[in-house]
C-alpha cells in the first residue's frame, strides 16, 4: 500500500497521476473552445433564450391554464411579474400554479422553495401530457 501527499492511501502507484492528467486534458480542451466563443454566438444563444424558449414557455403555461379553466368552469390568467418572482406562472380561480416541465422533478438543483400547487407538463410528438400535482 502507498501513501501519497496528505497521508492519503493510493489505489494504485499513479492515480494521482493519471486523475491529474485526464482533468488537465479536460482543461485545456476547455481553454481552447472558450476562445472559439464569439459575441454573435452569444448573441444567438440570448435571443434563442429571449425569443424561443421564453415564448414557448409562455406558450404551454397559457395552454394548460386555459385548458384547466375550461374542465373546472373558472376564469385564468397569467402571474403578474411580482407573482412570477415568488414561482407563480398563473391562477385559475383562485388558486395559484408553477408550472414546469417534469425533467424539473428530477433536477438536483431544486433549492427553491415553491409553496403553489405545481403542474409538470411533457411536450409529446402530439402535443402535451401535464399532471397536477393534489
Amino acid at each position: 500500500m502507498k501513501i501519497g501527499k496528505n497521508g492519503i492511501r493510493k489505489n494504485t502507484p499513479d492515480a494521482f497521476e493519471k486523475a491529474t492528467d485526464k482533468i488537465f486534458n479536460q482543461v485545456e480542451n476547455l481553454t481552447v473552445t472558450i476562445q472559439q466563443i464569439d459575441r454573435e454566438m452569444v448573441e444567438n444563444r440570448v435571443e434563442d433564450l429571449v425569443i424561443n424558449k421564453t415564448f414557448n414557455g409562455l406558450y404551454v403555461q397559457k395552454t394548460i391554464l386555459a385548458y384547466l379553466a375550461e374542465f373546472q368552469h373558472k376564469p385564468f390568467r397569467l402571474a403578474e411579474p411580482s407573482e412570477e418572482s415568488v414561482g407563480i406562472d398563473g391562477y385559475v380561480g383562485d388558486v395559484s400554479y408553477s408550472i414546469k416541465p417534469d425533467t424539473y422533478k428530477t433536477m438536483g438543483r431544486l433549492s427553491e422553495t415553491i409553496s403553489v400547487k405545481m403542474i409538470y407538463y411533457t411536450k409529446t410528438k402530439t402535443g402535451l401530457t401535464f399532471e397536477v400535482e393534489e
